[in-house]
Formats: C-alpha cells, sequence, structure tokens
C-alpha cells in the first residue's frame, strides 16, 4: 500500500494568479509607475478565502511549488506568460502554531532577496540600526537558525547586510570596521543624505531614508522599512530584478476583528510595497476596502483597495482576468475531482485501494470538502488496522474534527448562533438571532460574514449554511469546551420553531393566503411530526426550481409557494406554520440530535392550534386536497399563481389527477403549468406526453430568461424519455447537464442522476448508483425524491424480473408514502411487473382508469426488455 499526497486540480485558481500576475508585471513595467509613491490605489493583492479544511493551504503550497519551479506545476495548469526567473515566491504562514510575529515576517521576505546575491543597502542599514536596538547581544546569525530561516534560505543575509555597512562606511570614510559602531555610521549617513553628498548619491535618491533612520527604531518604525525594499528592489538593473510574490497563509490567524495591531502593520507593509504581489489566504475576505475600518488600519475604502471592494468571485466562475474582483471564494472539489483525490490518495500496485462503492459514498457526504475526504482517508486507514475490510456503510460517518476546525476561530456568541442556526435550512440576521437567543444581532451579522455561510440574496431567507458544515455541527460528537447538552438542543429548536411561527405571523402577503418558505422548518423535526400538530400542508414533491424559476437558495430546500388549507383560524390575522418542500433527513439513531426529533406539545404551541385533536400525515394531505377543490386562493399578487400550483400539486400528491389535470389548464406560465401538466402525464405511463409538456415548458422559461426553470424542465423531460426510449434520453441528458452549469439546483440535478438509472435500467450497474443516490438524498436533505428514486429501481428490477429485490423495493416505497403522499408509487411499481395490488390499498384517481394505466407501464417494462 502506497499513500501519496494527492493534489486535485485547481486549474481555476491558478489562471485567476496566472492572468492577476501577468497584469501586475505588465503595471510595474508602466512608465508612469512609482514605488515611492503612497497615494495611488492598490491592485495588487489577491485573496482566496474559504472554509476551513477547504484546501488553502495546499492550493499556497502548490502556487509556491509552481512559481518556484516549473517541473512542479501540474501539467493541466499550462506554462505561465513570464519569464521564471524573473518571480521570487515567498510563502508565510501566518498560522498560530508556526509562532509567526511580525519581526519573523520581515526577515523572511529580506531573507527570501538574499538569491538576488547583492546587498539592499537603503533596507540593511535601517534593518541593522533596529536589530542593535531591540536586540542587543544576540546575533542576527543565531536568530536566523532558531527560527529555521538559515535553513531554509542559508545564512547570506547577515554577509549581506555587512557588506552594505561597509560599503557605506567606505562612502563615508569612516575609520576601522562598522560592524560594533552602527549608531556612528548611521549618523554620517542621515548627515550625508540631509547634505546630498555626492559620495551617497546612491542612496540620496531614496526620499524617505533619512526620515526613517531618524525615527525611533521600533517594532512601528520597521512596519515602514519595508519600502526601503521596495525602493531597493525597484532600482536594481534589468539582469537582477525580480518581482516577489509573497503568499500569506492562515490570515484568519493573526488576530480577531476587535483586536488588529498585526494587521495593521502587514497592511502596511502590503501597502509599501506595490511592486510585489501578494497572495492572502484565509477563512475570511479582507476588509481592507470597508472604509468604516478608518483609524483601525492605515490604508482603508474602495478607493484605496479596488480589487478588494468587490464581491466574492467563486473560483469556479471567476473569468481569466479578475479586474472586477481580487477576493476569490475558494470553492469546494466537483465530485469528479473527490473521485480522483480518493482513488490517487491510497494505491496499491498502482490501483485504488479505496473502492469505488467506498468513494461515492465519501463524495456524496463530504459537500466537496477536502478536509472530509482526509478524514475518511484516516477512517479507512484506521478500519483497516482493526483487521476490518471496509464496507461503504462505514463512511456514513460525521467527523468532530469539522466541528472543531470550523468553531476554532469563533468568538463564543458566534459559536452560539452557529448551532442554532444549523437547525434551520435557511435564515436571515433576525430570525438567527431570535433562535439563539440573543437580545442584539451583531454575533448573528457577523457570522453571516464567515466563508461557509453562503449569501443568496432577494430571498425570504438569504442565509445558509454550506451542507456538510451544518450536517457535521448538528450531528457529530461535539467535543469543545462549550458544546450543547440534549436539553440546550431542545431548547434552541423550541426558540428557532417559535421565531419561525413569529415571523410567519408578522410577514405580509398578497390576499393574506400564501407563505413563501426559502426553510421553513426547524430540521430536527420529521416534517410529518411536526407540522401534523399544527395541522400544515406536508411538503410538496420531489422539484426543485423555485416558483420564478431561479436556482434554489440551498441544496436541502427549495423555494415554493404554498397555500393555507383551511383552519379553525382560517378567519384571523394569524398565519398557519409554513410548509416544508422536502423533508430532512431524519436523525440516525445513535446520532446526538436523533432524541430531539420530536415536536413537544409545549413546542407545537407556538403556533395557532387546532381545537381538535391532531391529524395525521395523511388526513392533513386530503384536507389539504379539500382546500384545492373547495376554494382558490385570492386573485392577484406576485405569488397568486405559485400558490394555485401549490394547490394543483397538493392534489397530485394526493393522487388526485383529474383535478390536478384540470387545476394546470388554468395556471398559464407564471404557475408552470406545463411542468404541473408533465408532472401529471408520466406517472400515467405516458412519458411521451409529458416530455413534450415538459419541452413546452423549457421553452417557456428560456423566453422568460429563468434558466433554472429550463434546466429544471429539461431533467424532468429526460427522466420521462428515460422510460421510453434511452437512446433519446441520452441526448436530453446531455443537454440537461449543460443547462445547469452555474447552477446550484442539487435536486434538478438529482433529477437527471435518477433519469440516467431509468435509461440504463436492466444493466448491472444499477445497484452500486442507486445506493450512492440514496446517500446522497439523505445528505442533502432531499429525502422527499427518495420515492422516486426507488421507482427507478422497480422500473429496473421489472426488467430483470427480479421479484425478490422487487418485493423489498415495494416494501420501501410502502414504508416511504405511508403518509399518502406518492403512494401511487406503489401502485405504479407493480404494474410495471404485472403484480396485483394487495387487497387493503386504497387507488388513486386516475385519469383513465386502474386498467389503461397499468397496461401502459408494463408495457414500457416489456419494450425495455425487448430493446436489451
Amino acid at each position: 500500500m502506497q499513500a501519496t499526497e494527492a493534489f486535485t486540480n485547481r486549474q481555476a485558481q491558478w489562471e485567476l494568479v496566472a492572468a492577476a500576475l501577468s497584469e501586475h508585471l505588465e503595471h510595474i513595467s508602466a512608465p508612469g509607475f512609482d514605488v515611492e509613491d503612497l497615494e495611488a490605489p492598490r491592485n495588487h493583492v489577491l485573496v482566496f478565502h474559504g472554509v476551513g479544511g477547504i484546501g488553502k493551504t495546499t492550493l499556497s503550497r502548490m502556487l509556491e511549488a509552481a512559481l518556484a519551479d516549473a517541473g512542479r506545476r501540474p501539467s493541466q495548469w499550462g506554462e505561465p506568460g513570464w519569464p521564471a526567473d524573473r518571480i521570487l515566491p515567498v510563502r508565510i504562514d501566518l498560522a498560530r502554531s508556526a509562532g509567526t510575529d511580525f519581526e519573523h515576517l520581515v526577515l523572511t521576505i529580506r531573507a527570501a532577496l538574499t538569491r538576488i546575491g547583492r546587498p539592499l543597502p537603503a533596507f540593511d542599514i535601517a534593518l541593522r540600526r533596529y536589530w542593535e536596538a531591540n536586540h542587543p547581544g544576540e546575533s542576527l546569525e543565531e536568530y536566523l537558525r532558531r527560527r529555521g530561516l538559515a535553513s531554509r534560505f542559508g545564512q547570506a543575509l547577515p554577509q549581506q547586510m555587512q557588506s552594505a555597512l561597509a560599503d557605506v562606511a567606505q562612502a563615508l570614510l569612516l575609520p576601522g570596521t562598522i560592524g560594533s559602531a552602527i549608531g556612528q555610521a548611521t549618523g554620517a549617513l542621515i548627515s550625508a543624505l540631509r547634505e546630498r553628498r555626492q559620495t551617497v548619491r546612491a542612496l540620496a535618491g531614496c526620499a524617505r531614508l533619512a526620515d526613517l533612520l531618524e525615527a525611533e527604531p521600533d517594532l512601528d518604525a520597521l512596519s515602514f522599512y519595508p519600502h526601503l525594499l521596495a525602493w531597493e528592489l525597484a532600482r536594481l538593473p534589468d539582469g537582477k530584478r525580480v518581482v516577489p510574490v509573497v503568499m500569506l497563509d492562515t490570515f484568519e490567524d493573526i488576530g480577531d476583528r476587535t483586536r488588529r495591531d498585526l494587521e495593521r502593520l502587514i497592511q502596511r507593509t502590503v501597502w509599501l510595497m506595490p511592486n510585489a504581489f501578494w497572495a492572502i489566504s484565509g477563512r475570511s475576505r479582507l476588509q481592507w476596502a470597508d472604509a468604516a475600518l478608518q483609524g483601525q488600519l492605515d490604508f482603508t475604502g474602495s478607493t484605496a483597495w479596488p480589487g478588494l471592494a468587490h464581491r466574492a468571485v467563486p473560483a469556479a466562475r471567476a473569468s481569466a482576468r479578475p479586474a472586477t474582483g481580487r477576493q476569490v471564494l475558494v470553492g469546494d472539489f466537483s465530485p469528479e475531482d473527490c473521485d480522483d483525490y480518493l482513488a490517487r490518495r491510497l494505491t496499491r500496485d498502482g490501483q485504488p485501494l479505496i473502492s469505488e462503492p467506498i468513494r461515492q459514498v465519501i463524495t456524496a457526504r463530504s459537500h466537496g470538502l477536502p478536509l472530509y475526504l482526509d478524514l475518511s482517508v484516516a477512517r479507512f486507514l484506521e478500519l483497516r488496522r482493526s483487521d476490518r475490510t471496509p464496507q461503504p456503510g462505514d463512511f456514513d460517518h460525521d467527523f468532530p474534527a469539522l466541528v472543531a476546525c470550523t468553531l476554532s476561530d469563533l468568538t463564543p456568541d458566534e459559536r452560539h448562533v452557529l448551532r442554532s442556526v444549523s437547525l434551520l435550512d435557511a435564515f436571515d440576521v433576525p430570525l438567527a438571532a431570535r433562535a439563539a437567543g440573543l437580545t442584539h444581532e451583531g454575533p448573528a451579522l457577523r457570522l453571516t460574514e464567515r466563508p461557509f455561510v453562503y449569501d443568496t440574496p432577494f430571498r425570504l431567507w438569504p442565509f445558509h449554511l454550506h451542507g456538510l458544515i451544518r450536517s457535521a455541527v448538528r450531528n457529530a460528537d461535539d467535543t469543545t469546551d462549550d458544546r450543547w447538552t440534549e436539553t440546550d438542543w431542545q431548547q434552541a429548536a423550541q426558540r428557532a420553531f417559535t421565531a419561525l411561527g413569529e415571523q410567519h405571523q408578522n410577514t405580509e402577503g398578497p390576499g393574506g393566503y400564501c407563505w413563501s418558505p426559502a426553510c421553513a422548518r426547524a430540521c430536527a423535526w420529521p416534517a410529518t411530526t411536526a407540522w401534523t400538530s399544527t395541522g400544515s400542508p406536508p411538503p410538496p414533491g420531489p422539484t426543485s426550481a423555485t416558483p420564478y424559476g431561479s436556482p434554489s437558495p440551498h441544496p436541502t430546500a427549495t423555494a415554493r409557494a404554498w397555500t393555507r388549507p383551511r383552519t379553525p383560524w382560517s378567519n384571523s390575522s394569524a398565519r398557519s406554520p409554513p410548509a416544508s418542500t422536502n423533508t430532512d433527513p431524519v436523525p440516525r439513531p445513535g446520532s446526538p440530535r436523533s432524541s430531539t426529533a420530536v415536536c413537544s406539545p409545549t413546542t407545537c404551541s407556538t403556533w395557532p392550534s387546532t381545537t381538535g385533536p391532531k391529524h395525521t400525515a395523511t388526513s392533513d394531505t386530503m384536507r389539504t386536497h379539500a382546500a384545492a377543490t373547495s376554494r382558490s386562493p385570492k386573485a392577484g399578487g406576485r405569488l397568486a399563481p405559485a400558490a394555485r400550483r401549490g394547490l394543483a400539486q397538493a392534489a397530485r400528491l394526493a393522487g388526485d389527477f383529474p383535478t390536478t389535470l384540470a387545476a394546470a389548464q388554468s395556471l398559464g406560465w407564471e404557475g408552470r403549468h406545463q411542468r404541473v401538466l408533465g408532472d401529471v402525464w408520466w406517472v400515467q405511463g405516458e412519458p411521451a406526453r409529458a416530455a413534450a409538456a415538459y419541452l413546452a415548458g423549457r421553452l417557456e422559461a428560456e423566453q422568460h430568461a429563468k434558466s433554472g426553470e429550463a434546466a429544471h424542465n429539461q431533467a424532468l423531460r429526460a427522466l420521462a424519455l428515460a422510460f421510453l426510449d434511452p437512446r433519446q434520453a441520452d441526448d436530453e441528458l446531455e443537454l440537461a447537464h449543460q443547462l445547469l452549469v452555474g447552477l446550484d439546483l442539487r435536486a434538478t440535478t438529482i433529477n437527471a442522476a435518477i433519469a440516467a438509472l431509468i435509461r440504463d435500467a436492466g444493466t448491472p450497474t444499477i445497484d452500486d448508483r442507486a445506493r450512492a443516490l440514496r446517500t446522497e438524498l439523505e445528505v442533502a436533505g432531499l429525502t422527499s425524491m427518495t420515492p422516486t428514486l426507488e421507482l427507478a429501481c422497480a422500473f429496473h428490477q421489472a426488467v430483470l424480473d427480479d421479484h425478490d429485490a422487487l418485493t423489498a423495493t415495494i416494501a420501501r416505497l410502502r414504508s416511504q408514502t405511508r403518509d399518502g403522499t406518492y403512494a401511487y408509487y406503489v401502485d405504479i411499481a407493480h404494474f410495471m411487473a404485472g403484480l396485483p395490488l394487495p387487497a387493503d390499498h386504497t387507488p388513486p384517481h386516475w385519469l383513465d382508469g386502474e386498467q389503461n394505466t397499468r397496461a401502459r407501464w408494463h408495457t414500457l417494462v416489456t419494450a425495455r426488455r425487448d430493446h436489451l
């Protein structure tokens, strides 16, 4: 077995660095560039920020290696557009564990520049004066050796500094050695500079050298010496001229956002060296362009840092020339990159040691976070050491280390808010503060600036947590000092539920009926428990596009308008609780949150309650359907079409297809009438009619510039055609994947994956792929899509005439649809295999009767057998 350091492709980030560095080289070579201009805006900083464990440090190391040695640059990164000998990379780790202080940072940069092979006298004399004043009796050689700089860069720095002093002594005609007379040399040099003597004409060109040599040689003065270093670099002859590329890693560890002493010194250094290029990586974006920091930092505002003032650009979507923004969010690995990393991380005889099924499970659960991949590799090795053969089920696992990594640089209040909002699909700042039980919103606001909190503007709740971070915080064993007890989680869930209810009651909407949830649930409760107690409708079906066709705000939640059913409080000003659009993953048995998966009477009482007994989930569905048939939403208003579509969907979920079909005729484009028609037709066993409706829906969406809705219709078109014609489905799937590029539509992507399963029904690869998809659905919180996946499996098993496997699938379907939602999937599974329905089964209302529907589904199965 061989463990290798696998570096997964970060080509987009390299392209950003290459483009920004090329732009920088062009800028400093222009005739108008002046290194001594302290007023000009700075655009020589590129920031990579992202959640802990996303791979920023690995990227920083690889950038250093690629800039230092072309042979170590990944082949896919391509050739740079500058001479290799002109770039001098210097990487500095600012992690607390590295013990880097400001002195160490300055000395590291100067020690790296010893590779030029000549002294830099203006800076070297000032540094020697500082050293004599602040480190009396301590040799610079010993300091460099002790801090590891000697082994990294050699001992050339002391010699170059001594050479610079000797040259100055000779120019000033000072007697003897100068090593013990730095004060005398400095005084004489200052006088010579003030008098503009011909003997020091080389240094006289530095306008600020005399002032800096006269200043008290303390740490504050040291932070201005980089200006001398920049001046020296600018006057190097062409053959010796280099451009330092300084990479500052783990920037979050230099302090917090209330103590900026070290950050102030570092920012001053960056500003005073405009001819160097700076690549800074850390968890949070730099705030230097924020004018509110004036007084805390020397140079602030968008005028000073135009590139840092723009919104963070995900590297995967950034253009090759990042002129519009220099703050880059380091994104998650793609599934392909995750699999590639795991395949190359552990090998035996050149073959991956981690099997493909295990890699699929790890990839699905990782949400693309490299730290999760590393932890999973460690778990794989641990299982092998215990004489166990790792199985895919062993990696349905959350890691406490993820919690520790996420919480490490948060304040206590921010950690409290993070745990609270992990119970929510999405949130805004007031909801987060209320869910945390805080009387002030500052910690919640600061949390939204963290890289693991994503912002989707214009949503009802614009913020949501990175999927893996949310799962880890909720489910992994928390070993931190301020970890929560189960009582703490229960209380947080109750606060979140209460806060949602209050927001719901205070939200005004057209006609008073529509509630447009982006999350609308405290995830500690299964939907069939929490909403049952309040009399609200169960989740709608397994679709992901919003009423307006834009991307879903979070992979585990969709935004869909819903209408309030008739309840005893219908005429009051209070509103019913918001309905979730899909069920959250029910916590696994034994997980820390599993015991909170109960909606207590105390919690549920925060909503207006009915006077009668609690209803079952099935009766809720039927009551919602009754509301659909007895009345329609108030006309007018932005959300009315979506509300009418919600009523049509409620009828479809209950299996009343004639009512759904009739309702679809009046929905229009705003109500997504074509998609509703397609949803009705394919379950009747008429995939061709469904595909035609989805095609019309896609074309309408493209006419209205709704890319998310277009992609969603295309994925569903591929799903419908997959039952009918695998070859045509292959073409439609390719188009669906093209439309999904750049969109965050997890459910739509999974619909396409299910379509691919149906297309391949009858082939041996289905079972492993289906297991991986089940895991992905659970991790993503899209378990309402699981019945559709099981129906795809049932089609596969019916084609193979595999009665045992089909019986198990039907049993799962019955369990998943026991609340009445998608119960007709059980009928379809029987139809496919030509099996009779159970005697106690309640059939849905098919459009042209059970026998015709049964015949069409069985014909699709026999046609696939003939095709194979």
